[in-house]
């Protein structure tokens, strides 16, 4: 058993645990608990998709929150559901700068659109679109950045999402709607983040605003203005030396 655990007697499985950013590490976790509360049946599908006359009629407004966190029983869906959630829910956090302030701001935006947009659409589970919604701003963040389907389509990482919506159409032969809307979300925030700002003097509309800095990072004034002059310079996700010479992440 001890060389199954690393220099700090963890096991590789809790290492990876413990190494991922906060937001995503509790995102990850309360996914899985609630696949595996269902598989167990201790809940039911029924009492966690989001109705608006349910939350705001009947007062369950639990299902503000478990409308993201539900993806279907144990499977292999489930599990490949996980993987994109955790694997670019991490990487947009580790590079929102030294706290969650950033990340949660953007996880905030992106679920209050969701659930503004659910009633039209039908869509009563919104954990898909919010994935769909990373991988999009992760992928427009890293234009150089190689990706490779099952080894043998290779393509640059902006085009990531199109082949998702690609696969998942031919997978279930229809389009994904919950993958568009996801799009549609993560291109709104990368234009006000990415884009907009170097047209209008550096200015951010979708940062987030000083009071949820306070509320999440617990931190005086003072202290945010320093952050703030330092996370102007790099508040990006970057790879170092990307390009044709990158390694080709494997999507299996």
């Amino acid at each position: 058993m001890d060389g199954l655990m690393d220099n700090n007697g963890r096991f590789p499985l809790e290492t990876w645990f413990w190494e991922m950013p906060v937001c995503t590490r509790w995102w990850t976790t309360a996914t899985v608990l609630c696949a595996g509360l269902v598989q167990c049946h201790l809940l039911t599908p029924f009492q966690l998709f989001y109705s608006y006359r349910a939350v705001f009629v009947k007062a369950q407004y639990w299902r503000l929150l478990t409308t993201f966190l539900y993806f279907g029983p144990f499977s292999m869906d489930l599990l490949f559901h996980v993987y994109f959630q955790q694997r670019y829910s991490r990487l947009l956090e580790e590079s929102s700068g030294r706290s969650p302030a950033h990340f949660s701001w953007l996880l905030f935006y992106a679920m209050s659109s969701l659930l503004l947009l659910s009633p039209f659409i039908g869509m009563p589970f919104l954990g898909h679109p919010l994935s769909s919604t990373l991988v999009y701003i992760w992928s427009r963040r890293n234009p150089d950045t190689l990706m490779s389907f099952l080894g043998v389509l290779v393509f640059r990482a902006p085009y990531l999402p199109w082949v998702l919506i690609a696969v998942s159409y031919v997978l279930h032969g229809v389009i994904p709607k919950d993958e568009i809307l996801g799009v549609v979300i993560g291109h709104i925030w990368y234009f006000f983040n990415d884009v907009y700002p170097p047209l209008h003097n550096g200015s951010k509309p979708l940062d987030p605003p000083m009071w949820w800095r306070r509320l999440i990072e617990g931190r005086p004034r003072g202290e945010e203005a320093n952050d703030e002059t330092a996370n102007g310079v790099d508040n990006e996700f970057a790879v170092a030396g990307a390009g044709p010479e990158v390694p080709a992440p494997d999507m299996r």
